[in-house]
């Protein structure tokens, strides 16, 4: 393939991702923005009472990134049956996973909410919008796990219309639901968990309307064979057990923020969305590097998988490297966006410049370890990379700095995220070696 012949398989697979991404989280800012109107302590709340939220869209992402190995190595070697057998084995995961997490975090909400700040008003308006935003836990688990066998069929622009469509009905029923407009009631932080649950579900819908558009009527099996079973939980397994931990340390990570005050939580929580956003400029070289290298793995072309590999790796580091500047750029005027306090708006500034700083080591660890190095199915490799990055160095630094020597909060930020240096150091070193790469029977 020539060079110019690669980038275009890149785009068409990568921006589409990329602009359902940004446009969530852009539609997820004019959200946080509406939010923020109400002051530092909904601001608060919403940023823990998503944490559930939070870690379900992780662990569902590791299932859909396992989905996605699957299916386009069996693309790769023209195994319809085994594709169709790998979507079913999958979505039935993914609804386990959600009815869990949906009856843990119903039932456990005011415990749950209660563990990151000692506010009242805090913990009573994150227990409520807990326990209305968990109804979203299934309708997402679709919406990723078809979107992704959508991609993988070089559809990746419907998921990116469905994504338009949930985002731009989400932003316009926030607008109705949380300050009482067009005659709507008056719901404040529950109005925004309203809006997410029918956007989700709405999206939830067209997700499965136009996955049998393009498959038709597909057969219902789950039934792997005793070595498919083996390999599919040697594979899945320590994804989701990888992300599960990870995003579990960031929840530990909010407890400190919580612990160091209202302000500080408030303020690093203005700047999600726009991580969200810059990052998610970018999360498309790591779809498409799962896709493309699985693809060239399941036929089989190893040196070619190795050289794309490294290309894909290029692209991410000069993007993220323009968007690392940009973000300096606009860190003031974001934080205007706000109605909180003068010192919430000076913690956020001062941690998107942190941010900006890491994020070219993050994006690469989101295209090695998120993409390539799982595309051989070879997952225990990024589990292990994780659970040291996550648990021996990031949530240590981020108790002893936050809550023993109690550091300004853009210093634990920047400390604890040391992590993500160790993380790529040992996903180079992985990637390099080679046994990543595999081909799935």
């Amino acid at each position: 393939m020539t060079e110019k012949g690669f980038l275009q398989k890149v785009m068409r697979i990568s921006i589409p991702v990329a602009l359902q991404s940004m446009l969530q989280s852009s539609f997820s800012m004019v959200d946080q923005i509406m939010v923020g109107q109400l002051g530092e302590k909904s601001v608060a709340a919403v940023e823990i009472a998503g944490k559930p939220g939070f870690i379900y869209a992780f662990v569902i992402g590791a299932i859909s990134t396992i989905t996605g190995i699957m299916i386009s190595q069996y693309i790769g070697n023209h195994n319809r049956v085994a594709e169709e057998r790998s979507i079913c084995i999958n979505f039935l995961v993914m609804i386990l996973t959600g009815v869990l997490f949906f009856s843990v975090f119903n039932l456990f909400r005011n415990q749950f909410t209660g563990l990151f700040s000692t506010d009242v008003q805090v913990i009573t308006k994150g227990s409520r919008y807990l326990g209305i935003i968990s109804w979203t836990f299934i309708p997402l688990g679709i919406c990723n796990i078809l979107g992704t066998a959508l991609r993988c069929r070089d559809k990746s622009t419907w998921p990116l219309y469905i994504g338009v469509f949930s985002a731009l009905l989400n932003t316009v029923l926030n607008y109705c639901l949380i300050f009482g407009n067009f005659g709507a009631p008056e719901l404040g932080v529950a109005g925004a968990a309203y809006a997410s649950v029918v956007s989700q579900v709405a999206g939830a819908l067209i997700s499965i309307l136009c996955f049998f558009r393009l498959y038709g009527r597909i057969h219902i099996s789950i039934n792997l064979g005793k070595d498919g079973y083996s390999q599919y939980c040697m594979m899945l397994l320590p994804v989701v057990l990888s992300e599960l931990f990870w995003s579990m340390g960031q929840s530990v990570n909010t407890y400190v923020y919580g612990h160091m005050g209202t302000n500080e939580l408030a303020g690093m929580s203005l700047t999600g969305a726009v991580q969200g956003l810059t990052i998610g400029a970018l999360s498309g070289l790591s779809q498409a590097a799962g896709i493309i290298i699985g693809k060239r793995l399941g036929s089989n072309e190893y040196d070619k998988a190795y050289d794309e590999s490294q290309k894909l790796c290029g692209l991410g580091l000069i993007g993220s490297l323009i968007l690392s500047l940009l973000l300096i750029l606009v860190r003031n005027q974001y934080v205007q966006l706000f109605r909180v306090s003068g010192d919430v708006r000076t913690i956020g500034a001062k941690v998107l410049v942190v941010f900006a700083i890491l994020m070219p080591v993050k994006v690469q660890n989101m295209i090695i370890g998120g993409g390539i190095l799982k595309s051989g199915g070879k997952t225990r490799y990024v589990m292990m990379i994780d659970m040291i990055g996550t648990w021996l160095i990031g949530v240590p630094l981020a108790l002893l700095t936050g809550l023993y020597f109690r550091l300004p909060i853009m210093w634990v930020y920047f400390i604890f995220s040391q992590e993500e240096l160790v993380r790529l150091i040992a996903s180079v070193f992985i990637f390099r070696g080679r046994k990543w790469m595999h081909t799935l029977q």
